[in-house]
Formats: C-alpha cells, structure tokens, sequence
C-alpha cells in the first residue's frame, strides 16, 4: 500500500500574470553555482554580473545567499 499523491486543482492554482497582460516571471537562480563551462541561465554568478538577481540576495563562495543572514553573521563574529 503505497502513499498515494493529492493531485492539484487546476483552478485553484493562482497564475503569475492576468490575462491579457504582457507580464513575465523572472527565472530565480539556482542555489548552488554547478561550475559548468558554459553557465546555464538560472546560475546565481551569471545573474549577479548581469544584475538580474533578486533584491535581497547575493553569491558568496559560488552559493546563493540572503543579504539580511550575511549581515547578521558578520555582527555576531565581530
């Protein structure tokens, strides 16, 4: 007897942008750099240089990080 999944509801489900509109959804980055050759679209190091990453969020060793934990690390150790 294995578990079995609920199933979403198709209408329940609230979509990004209206009809009609011209609205996009920006790519979020991954969380961790996979330090391929040709860098896919979504790595973090890719979007920090384009200036494509989302406010509040920066790379730190080749990995996603929040600006707000990095700032409180840093406060601790001082």
């Amino acid at each position: 007897m294995g578990k079995k999944g609920k199933k979403k509801d198709k209408r329940s489900v609230a979509h990004a942008c209206a009809p009609g509109s011209a609205a996009t959804v920006a790519k979020l980055p991954k969380k961790k750099c996979c330090v391929s050759a040709p860098k896919c679209n979504r790595c973090p190091l890719r979007m920090l240089k384009e200036g494509t990453l989302p406010e509040g969020y920066t790379v730190h060793k080749r990995k996603l990080v929040k600006t707000k934990k990095l700032k409180q690390g840093k406060k601790l150790a001082a």
